[in-house]
Formats: C-alpha cells, structure tokens, sequence
C-alpha cells in the first residue's frame, strides 16, 4: 500500500526503513522477518514499473554506538538509518562519541533525526553536533531531515552547516501511514529555508550512485 501511494504520488524510489529488533515497541523487525520482507520487495519491483522500492532498516543505536542490525543480514540491505530511540540522557560528550561511532560504521548510510527532538514535546538530546556533522561528512554519511511535523529535525540552521560541510541531505516523511507521505512537503521546506538545491538532496539524486558508496574509513 505504501509503495503504490508512493507511486502515485510520482515518486521514481522509495524506501523502506523499518525499525530493528531492539525496537519491540514499534515492532522491530527480527532476521526472518527482514529476510521475508526483503524477498516480497524484490517480487514487487520484479513486477511493477515506474517506480523502485529501496531495502532499508532504521537500526537503533545502541548506548555503546553499536547498530542493532539482526545478524547476517547486512548485506541484504540496501541502506541503514542510524537513529537513536533510547538513552536520551547520556552526558554530551558519551551521547556525542556514541553518535560518531554509529555513523563511522560502514553500514550506516544515513543518520537520522540527528537530535532526536519532539517539538513541543521533548528538546534533543546534549551532543556536540559539529562534531557529530564532521564525521558524517568525513564518511560520507547523508544527514536526515525528518520532515514529520512533530520533528523537523535536522533543523534548517543546522542542515545549513551541513552542507557547508559537504554533507548530502535526506529529506524522510517518516511516514506510518499513506497520507503520511505528504509530510515531505514540511522536509522540502527545511531543506529550501537552508539554502539547499536538488543537487544537495538524496531523494533528487541518482540512488544507484548513493547506494553504491562505500564508507571505506571505517
């Protein structure tokens, strides 16, 4: 359902990025069930045109920066978003080291909702995020933009340094629902009041050639 409202919506990709095993309360994904899924992707881009669905997974990182990707099926997956769901209070310099160790790890393709902000709800968590930004651009890490309205995270000020940095941005509806997918309209918004173009964003970008970098210092 997602896929086809995504194709309707005129959309060349789409991706998949459920949560990992850690995460039980939004029913993480365990190894059958990431395999299964992966098989049911290929199937469906097998047999419809027009538009690509990407095998992804949004692992946890762990308090030690580990990601919680459900053993051997790493390389099944296309790409990774690093995110953190858990152990919101760490001293900044523990969270920040936490957050480089996650996205120096070769899996990792994408660091998402970098501070971990609700608005109205939560702040973010204490990081040092220029350190954090270094290494995703040292990595070659895209950097998120949670376009859901209750985040908006990276915020437009910070997605500017990013791309001062070099970094290619990533702008996520985190959608749960189909109409959620609309919600990428508020991610564009981020991502133009930061000064950021087409060439800047993954999502307008050549996908085969995203996917196929290497994090090869890690």
């Amino acid at each position: 359902a997602m896929a086809s409202a995504a194709r309707n919506r005129g959309w060349e990709f789409f991706g998949v990025a459920d949560h990992s095993p850690v995460a039980s309360y939004a029913n993480g994904l365990s190894a059958d069930r990431l395999r299964d899924q992966g098989k049911r992707l290929d199937r469906l881009n097998a047999t419809q045109s027009g538009m690509r669905v990407v095998k992804g997974l949004e692992a946890d990182m762990l308090p030690d920066g580990g990601l919680d990707i459900p053993e051997g099926c790493e390389e099944e997956l296309e790409y990774v978003v690093a995110s953190v769901h858990s152990a919101f209070r760490l001293a900044m310099d523990v969270q920040t080291d936490r957050l480089v160790r996650a996205v120096s790890n070769r899996a990792c393709r994408v660091l998402g909702h970098p501070t971990g902000r609700l608005l109205l709800a939560r702040p973010g968590y204490a990081v040092d995020l220029e350190r954090v930004l270094e290494a995703c651009a040292e990595h070659g890490v895209a950097v998120e933009i949670n376009a859901s309205p209750y985040r908006l995270d990276l915020d437009w000020r910070w997605a500017r340094r990013a791309l001062e940095l070099g970094i290619k941005l990533a702008v996520n509806p985190d959608a749960h629902s189909t109409a959620g997918l609309d919600d990428v309209r508020w991610g564009v918004a981020v991502a133009r009041k930061a000064g950021a173009t087409k060439d800047d964003l993954v999502n307008c970008g050549d996908i085969d050639e995203f996917l196929s970098r290497t994090n090869v210092k890690s």
